[in-house]
C-alpha cells in the first residue's frame, strides 16, 4: 500500500491497490480507439537469451489496448539475432515490427546523417530509441509512446497498463509520465538512484541554492527508471543523450520542452527486480561508476546551459558536500533496513559511496577539460529540416529488413 504525498511541481500518481487490472485495461481499450498506443523495447542480443523478455513477451499477449510494439534491435551486426527476434515475437496478437538498429541498411542512413554534419552516436539504448522514435513519427499512427526495459525479472501487464494510463486518458492532461517503484527485495537495490543521484542533487541545491531544475528533479522518487511514456510530439522535440546519462538527459529535455504541470510520475509495481550492475569501483570505464560518471556530466552541462558557473573550487567543495550528504543517507537506510528486518551491508554501501565521490571528482574533471562533451543525437525536427526524406529512408530501411531477412 502507497502513501498519498504529493512532493510538488511533479505529480505522483501513487498505488493505492484498488482498481483490478481487468478494469483499468478496460478503460484503456476504449481510450486508444481516440489515441494509438506503440510500445518501444530497446533490446540487445544478451536481452534474447534471458528468461526475463520471454515472459514480457507472454505477458504482452494480452495487452490488447496496443496499436504496435517496435522491438529496437541494437549492439548487434549479426543478421541470426534479427531472426531470433522475429522467431520470438511471432505469436504475438499486436502488429510487431523490428528495428536493426545496428544492420547494414540503417548504417547507411546513418552514413547519410553524418555527411549532412548529423551524429548520432555510437551503437546503443540512446541510438535505438532515437531510431524507434522516428520510424514511429514516419509512421504518422499513434499519439503516445511508451518505453520499458526488457530484463525486468518480475515483469507483469499491470506494469505497462499503469504507464499507459496518465497519458491515453486525455481528461487527464499530462504529456510526460515516468514509472517509479521500490528497488526492495531482502535488501536495498537502487544504489545509484540512492545514494549518488539524490544526494548529488541535494548536494548541488546547497551550492548552489534554490534552482527549478533541481528541484523538478528531486520531486522523481526514481529518476533512473528506463520506463515512461510519452506524447508523440515530444519524440519529436527532445533531443536523446548516447551514454549512460540516458535517463537523466530524458528528464533535463522533458524540462526544457514540457510544462511541468504536464508532467507526471506513476507507481508501477509493489517490487522491481532486473539485472545489477557490478560497482566497477577501480575501473571508471565500466559498471556503476562509469554510469555515475556519464549522470553526473549530464547534470553539469544541464545546469551550465541554465547560467550555473562551473569552477575547480567549485567542484572541490561539492565533493566533500556529496561525500557528507551520502554517508547521512546511509546512515537513513541502515536505520530503515533496520525497522523492516532487511539486510544492511554497511561495508558495502560504504564502498559504493566512496566509489561515487571519486566519479564526481572524474566527471568534474571530464567537464572542465569539454564543457560541451558528447553532442546529443538531435531531435528529429532538427533531422527532418535538415533531410526531410530521412523518415520515408528509415521506414523503407525497416521494411526491406523485415522483407528480406528471413530464417
Amino acid at each position: 500500500m502507497g502513501d498519498f504525498y504529493q512532493h510538488g511541481v511533479v505529480a505522483t500518481l501513487h498505488r493505492l491497490g484498488r482498481q483490478k487490472l481487468e478494469e483499468l485495461e478496460k478503460k484503456l481499450m476504449k481510450l486508444s480507439e481516440r489515441r494509438a498506443i506503440v510500445l518501444i523495447l530497446p533490446i540487445i542480443p544478451r536481452d534474447l537469451e534471458a528468461e526475463p523478455f520471454m515472459k514480457i513477451v507472454e505477458e504482452l499477449r494480452g495487452a490488447n489496448y496496443l496499436h504496435e510494439i517496435v522491438i529496437a534491435l541494437g549492439r548487434t551486426t549479426q543478421k541470426e539475432h534479427f531472426i531470433e527476434a522475429k522467431k520470438k515475437v511471432s505469436d504475438l496478437p499486436q502488429k510487431v515490427t523490428i528495428l536493426w538498429t545496428s544492420g547494414s541498411r540503417l548504417d547507411d542512413l546513418y552514413h547519410l546523417l553524418k555527411i549532412n554534419h548529423l551524429e548520432v552516436g555510437p551503437d546503443g539504448k540512446g541510438r535505438s530509441t532515437w531510431v524507434a522514435y522516428g520510424y514511429v513519427l514516419s509512421k504518422d499512427e499513434c499519439g503516445i509512446i511508451v518505453q520499458h526495459d526488457c530484463d525486468i525479472v518480475n515483469y507483469n501487464r499491470e506494469l505497462l497498463a499503469r504507464l499507459c494510463y496518465p497519458l491515453v486518458n486525455q481528461d487527464l492532461d499530462f504529456k510526460f509520465c515516468k514509472g517509479y517503484y521500490p528497488r526492495v527485495t531482502d535488501r536495498f537495490y537502487g544504489r545509484v538512484t540512492r545514494l549518488f543521484v539524490t544526494p548529488l542533487i541535494r548536494s548541488l541545491m546547497k551550492m548552489v541554492g534554490y534552482h527549478p531544475f533541481l528541484v523538478y528533479l528531486d520531486n522523481f522518487r526514481y529518476p533512473l527508471s528506463g520506463e515512461f511514456s510519452m506524447t508523440v510530439d515530444l519524440a519529436r522535440t527532445n533531443r536523446v543523450p548516447g551514454d549512460w546519462g540516458l535517463e537523466i538527459g530524458t528528464l533535463a529535455e522533458i524540462y526544457r520542452n514540457c510544462h511541468l504541470k504536464r508532467v507526471c510520475q506513476v507507481d508501477l509495481a509493489d517490487t522491481y527486480e532486473h539485472k545489477h550492475q557490478p560497482l566497477s569501483n577501480h575501473d571508471p570505464s565500466k559498471g556503476l561508476m562509469k554510469m555515475s560518471i556519464d549522470i553526473g556530466k549530464v547534470f553539469f552541462r544541464t545546469l551550465s546551459s541554465e547560467g550555473v558557473i562551473f569552477t575547480d573550487e567549485f567542484f572541490k567543495n561539492l565533493t566533500a558536500a556529496f561525500l557528507r550528504t551520502a554517508q547521512d543517507t546511509l546512515k537513513q537506510y541502515e536505520a530503515d533496513a533496520a525497522i523492516n528486518g532487511l539486510y544492511f551491508d554497511r561495508h558495502q554501501e560504504g564502498q559504493a559511496v566512496e566509489t561515487f565521490t571519486r566519479s564526481i571528482q572524474f566527471a568534474s574533471e571530464e567537464f572542465l577539460k569539454d564543457p560541451l562533451g558528447v553532442p546529443q543525437i538531435p531531435n528529429w525536427s532538427r533531422v527532418i529540416s535538415a533531410i526531410p526524406e530521412i523518415l520515408y529512408l528509415l521506414a523503407d530501411a525497416v521494411e526491406e529488413d523485415s522483407r528480406k531477412i528471413r530464417a
